[in-house]
């Protein structure tokens, strides 16, 4: 439950961060981004949501908040957080895998079947297309790791990934944010995001259907 509701109120937890914290603010941020995106035990961190709660806090106090240093900054720990995730299914992989904390796998085996399921449709742009996707985000780069794709490959879709996730959410919270209807329905945007984030899983599944027809 008390992830629940800092999914839903992260707007308010950033806001307390950023008059508690100050300027440390930018590297609470940066290591909630880097942590999601590199740690792959830590995949239900709410990285979309996060984004679009900082950028409207970027236009609520943009004295206190710059929204180009923001946008560089979580741009890097998005593109060093996969990176990350990267090499440590590159080397420690099948390992980490078959680790066992209190009985319990680490790593769930459905999560990864889903990853999986991912790469074999999308092939190197799930890369791209699992910025968008919980779970899937945090384990695509580890599963890249694993199959060790050829690393001008992940990096290039990296790269592109991280540039269209984090300028994508972080702006649409800079623009949207402060209209009234928004601001004040943070919970109901926190769903419409989960929707618009499955949208290029959608828009991939119809190219793939008039493909085959």
């Amino acid at each position: 439950m008390e992830i629940l509701d800092y999914l839903l109120h992260i707007d308010m937890y950033l806001e307390q961060f950023l008059i508690t914290y100050h300027h440390w603010f930018y590297v609470i941020l940066f290591c909630l981004i880097f942590i999601e995106t590199g740690i792959v035990v830590m995949p239900f961190l709410p990285g979309d949501s996060l984004l679009f709660a900082t950028g409207m806090l970027a236009a609520s106090f943009p004295n206190q908040v710059n929204i180009y240093f923001v946008l560089i900054l979580l741009f890097i720990a998005a593109v060093l957080g996969d990176t990350t995730n990267y090499s440590i299914g590159k080397v420690l992989g099948l390992k980490l895998i078959r680790q066992e904390v209190f009985g319990k796998r680490i790593i769930q085996d459905k999560d990864i079947t889903k990853t999986e399921s991912f790469f074999e449709k999308y092939g190197p742009k799930t890369i791209v297309i699992a910025r968008f996707v919980p779970i899937v985000r945090t384990l695509a780069p580890f599963v890249a790791g694993i199959s060790k794709m050829h690393y001008a490959t992940f990096i290039k879709f990296n790269i592109i990934g991280g540039f269209i996730w984090v300028l994508g959410l972080t702006l649409a919270g800079y623009f949207l944010g402060n209209i009234p209807i928004v601001k004040d329905n943070f919970e109901i945007m926190v769903f419409v995001i989960i929707i618009f984030s499955l949208l290029p899983i959608g828009i991939e599944w119809i190219k793939t259907k008039f493909k085959q027809q």
